[in-house]
């Protein structure tokens, strides 16, 4: 079979093509009435009260701990088991990163390391609802509350899915999603924000489009011109374009489907491998509440990763690795981090590899990476 099934990539059709064809057509390419669609429709989906569309993930990162007033100083504590962006947007503010360890059977930050490391300098905890699971907000909410410390929910893989069946971003004080393409959705780059908050809501409003203040009544300048506007303070251009929104608004009508897909292959990969003695299956308690963004297998035996890895490449499946360890990187490292003190991520970093999946692919598909997969297992010489 000449085949390249890579870990996840974006499902696109006419209908996608279609609407992004209209706003071309029409008289708004960006901060037109499309991200007010689109932000709708969003705040919807996920049960909360405002939703703000921005430039990519990592900007919505940094505007939610901008707007939780994160800044020199401060400390966000964080899981190491995540992109660099969770942890990065936080440097960009000034703020100290503190990394706890996470739950070996979740792979979510560990509510219990928490608890051993919150202070009164903690502004922000950040649990990573890590390859779609949500982790377990409550616990995190009475941990923060004594020291008033924001709750932002990295939910970058997981959009659509459930927490004890309250939806993904009603829960925590701000909840940031991605929308590149590998993500549940797409909207080319892109990312967002949702929260209850009314008061976060217009913060976060005023720093993406460079906190630019056109509204008269909240001027300094007494009896202003019609063109008047304020910069107040330092705001970022972090907008999202009516193109950009057009092709989400298309995109979430799909999100049902898309995510019923994305279960329909984890339940086939945990139903084909998991009885094989050497691999080691995602958490599947809360089957259906997974948004399943990725499917990880671990190797009980971390020696053979890098020769399996390497052999699925050779055979078109094109497996990644989620992810190293921000605190192993060499920045962290410079600022004193050290990945032995968050032992269980790093065996999970070194045992896994993530495997297709996305909805576009085929039964076919399926069938060969798990055949592969097993396939490789012996050529590699992992006996059972």
């Amino acid at each position: 079979m000449d085949i390249k099934l890579p870990y996840g990539r974006q499902s696109i059709d006419q209908s996608d093509i279609d609407e992004v064809i209209g706003v071309l057509k029409s008289d708004f390419l960006t901060t037109g009435p499309k991200i007010n669609d689109f932000e709708k429709a969003l705040a919807d989906q996920c049960q909360a009260r405002y939703a703000v569309a921005v430039s990519s993930g990592t900007a919505a990162l940094h505007l939610a701990y901008a707007a939780a007033g994160l800044g020199p100083g401060d400390e966000i504590i964080t899981s190491p088991l995540t992109f660099a962006a969770t942890a990065n947007a936080a440097l960009m503010l000034g703020a100290n990163v503190k990394f706890c360890d996470v739950d070996p059977v979740s792979m979510n930050l560990d509510a219990q390391q928490v608890k051993n490391h919150i202070h009164e300098k903690t502004k922000v905890i950040a649990p990573v609802d890590f390859a779609g699971l949500a982790a377990d907000m409550e616990s995190f909410r009475k941990l923060a509350a004594p020291y008033n410390t924001i709750l932002v929910e990295d939910a970058a893989h997981a959009l659509g899915a459930l927490k004890n069946g309250q939806a993904v971003g009603s829960i925590a004080d701000m909840t940031t999603f991605s929308f590149h393409p590998v993500k549940t959705i797409t909207t080319g780059e892109g990312g967002a924000i949702t929260t209850n908050s009314q008061e976060l809501y217009e913060t976060i409003c005023n720093l993406r489009n460079h906190h630019m203040v056109r509204d008269h009544k909240k001027v300094e300048a007494e009896n202003p011109p019609p063109w008047h506007y304020e910069i107040q303070s330092v705001g970022y251009n972090y907008r999202l374009t009516d193109i950009q929104a057009a092709l989400g608004l298309s995109q979430l009508k799909k999100l049902p489907s898309f995510l019923r897909k994305r279960r329909d292959i984890a339940s086939y990969y945990i139903e084909q491998l998991g009885t094989d003695p050497r691999l080691i299956m995602p958490p599947v308690e809360n089957h259906q509440e997974h948004g399943w963004h990725l499917f990880v297998l671990r190797l009980r035996d971390k020696t053979f990763r890098r020769a399996l890895v390497e052999e699925l490449h050779r055979q078109g499946i094109l497996a990644q690795v989620h992810y190293i360890p921000v605190n192993a990187q060499p920045l962290y490292r410079k600022l004193g981090a050290n990945p032995e003190n968050t032992p269980i991520a790093h065996k999970i970093y070194e045992q896994s590899l993530s495997i297709p999946c996305y909805p576009a692919l085929t039964e076919q598909e399926l069938q060969y990476v798990v055949e592969t997969i097993l396939k490789s297992l012996d050529q590699i010489g992992y006996k059972r």
